[in-house]
């Protein structure tokens, strides 16, 4: 082999990642990421906005939107399957402006998220007395103790190292916790719905909805939302499976059937579990007393199953720790779709991107640093997953479009209709957040671009042009979402806009945005000459190659 080969060869390797991930794995990584601290505190959230029977309105919407955002993320994982895929498919679309917004929107999220599931274990374990009174991890203003610090940070090397051992370890190691994560819940939701079930609780203090649709929209963006996101963790490890064309697509439509299914389950046995007698002293705001940081741990005490209260605190540990141990890895993943420098992307001998874990670990860290209470960060963290999702409809309508000789081993029903609507509905996710969060995203978004811009008009400022003037709408998507959100009647709206009239707004502003957008995008040559140098650069490959590519 003569020495240019031979240092080709060895590039390849170094850039590579390792394609050792099945179908279980992929399933478990999306159900993983689905099944954290949003099931330990997400039925509470719920029902103190928007009551008994409209929390579970609330999880049946929340389960449709995201369901239909997950189709749509099937179709493009098995159709363009490559690492750190939420933030590939709109630069295939249009060009690398939008991939690297979509990439850095995914990038922020991403990497709160990990802190976030380890500042939410250790808010749930505070809630035993003895440890909140000799070794306190929660300031009563919800930010870390000193001591909470120290575990988190350990917690969050513990993750690293864990990622560091590759993908299949990775996938083995979140095996057992999935099949944990999956048995604990259930198993609550058997013993609540057994030993104390009040069917009237769904109608108590103000009927099946005392707060309206307002509350049971309200819910998603405080917790619904967060706690079934994550479904698209599978086409962020689609470069590391054995066969994503076949594999990626009924990965994440099962993780999101699973996990919805479960979600409803137990807002169904929580609500039932309730003490009539508090939910009539208290009312929804504070349905059990005292315990916000474990409330099926609260019941648990109360009902005298000791048994599953020592349970939940262990699955404190384990579910949260096992969803945050998943989003250091994927978080890895998405610094491929990035375009960071070579040194933060390279792999080692195992196919490990070892600086990007270690970043992403170090950033991680900084959030564990006093910081706004579990429900701000999960607030901001689900508008920023919204406009993740939003990215994909747009990507895939105009990738139909554009790539019309694209195999989809997975093709989404009715993509004329669910398209569009997908993109409402991630619309509807960010606006309910409301303003206080929208414009901080656009501002977390538009400084992204800024430093995108300044990188590449510096680098060539010839080029340069074409790469973010194809991408302009997103602009104009932000502001839109601004607007709509100060004159809507969310989180610091001015209230201009009613209920019924603010979601029709949105509706109309995503479709007329929808259909122009996906008739601009780059030309199909362009499009199959991207993914085939990400297949060549090692971001991912193919078993059975689709008509097009060579």
């Amino acid at each position: 082999m003569s020495d240019t080969a031979e240092s080709t060869s060895t590039a390849a390797q170094l850039t590579t990642l390792r394609r050792t991930v099945g179908f279980w794995g992929l399933s478990f990584v999306s159900l993983g990421s689905i099944i954290g601290s949003g099931w330990l505190l997400g039925a509470l959230t719920a029902a103190s906005i928007a009551g008994g029977g409209g929390s579970l309105i609330s999880w049946v919407l929340s389960a449709v939107m995201l369901m239909v955002l997950a189709l749509i993320h099937a179709d493009l994982g098995a159709a363009y399957p490559v690492a750190g895929g939420t933030s590939r498919y709109p630069f295939y679309a249009f060009g690398g402006f939008a991939g690297f917004s979509a990439g850095w929107t995914t990038y922020l999220q991403a990497v709160a998220i990990a802190p976030l599931e380890v500042e939410a274990s250790l808010s749930y374990v505070n809630s035993i007395g003895d440890v909140s009174k000799t070794f306190p991890l929660i300031n009563q203003d919800g930010t870390l103790t000193l001591n909470g610090i120290i575990i988190g940070v350990l917690a969050m090397a513990l993750f690293a190292f864990i990622n560091l051992g590759g993908a299949r370890l990775l996938s083995d190691s979140n095996t057992g916790i999935v099949l944990w994560k999956i048995f604990v819940p259930v198993l609550t939701i058997v013993v609540l719905l057994l030993l104390d079930f009040h069917p009237g609780n769904f109608t108590a203090h103000g009927g099946f909805m005392p707060f309206g649709w307002h509350g049971v929209f309200a819910a998603l963006p405080a917790g619904v939302v967060f706690a079934l996101q994550g479904f698209e963790q599978a086409t962020q490890m689609a470069g590391e499976s054995v066969n994503p064309r076949k594999h990626v697509a009924k990965a994440i439509i099962l993780a999101m059937i699973i996990g919805s299914l479960v979600y409803i389950g137990l807002e169904i046995a929580f609500v039932g579990a309730l003490d009539p007698a508090k939910l009539l002293a208290n009312g929804w705001a504070n349905p059990i007393g005292k315990g916000d940081y474990g409330p099926y741990y609260t019941l648990a005490i109360s009902l005298g199953v000791g048994w599953l209260a020592v349970i939940l605190i262990l699955d404190a540990i384990i579910s949260p720790g096992g969803t945050g141990l998943i989003y250091v890895g994927t978080t890895a993943r998405i610094s491929y779709a990035l375009g960071l420098p070579k040194a933060l992307t390279t792999v080692n001998k195992r196919g490990v991107p070892v600086w990007s874990i270690l970043v992403a670990t170090v950033f991680g860290v900084l959030f564990l640093l006093p910081a706004p209470s579990w429900q701000t960060l999960v607030n901001a963290i689900t508008g920023a997953t919204a406009i993740m999702y939003g990215f994909a409809p747009i990507a895939l309508g105009t990738l139909y479009r554009k790539d019309t000789t694209r195999d989809h081993p997975y093709r989404m029903p009715v993509p004329a209709v669910l398209l569009p609507v997908g993109f409402i509905f991630a619309n509807l996710i960010v606006y309910w957040g409301g303003f206080h969060v929208t414009w901080m995203l656009a501002v977390g978004l538009l400084f992204g671009q800024v430093i995108y811009i300044i990188a590449n008009v510096v680098k060539n400022p010839v080029a340069a042009q074409p790469r973010w003037s194809s991408a302009l709408w997103i602009w104009v998507w932000m502001a839109g979402n601004v607007l709509i959100a100060w004159l809507g009647n969310y989180g610091g709206g001015l209230g201009v806009l009613g209920n019924g009239l603010d979601a029709l707004v949105v509706a109309v502003f995503s479709l007329a945005l929808y259909y122009w957008v996906t008739r601009t995008g780059q030309e199909e040559s362009t499009i199959r000459q991207s993914f085939k140098e990400d297949l060549i650069q090692g971001q991912g490959a193919e078993l059975e190659p689709p008509v097009g590519i060579a």
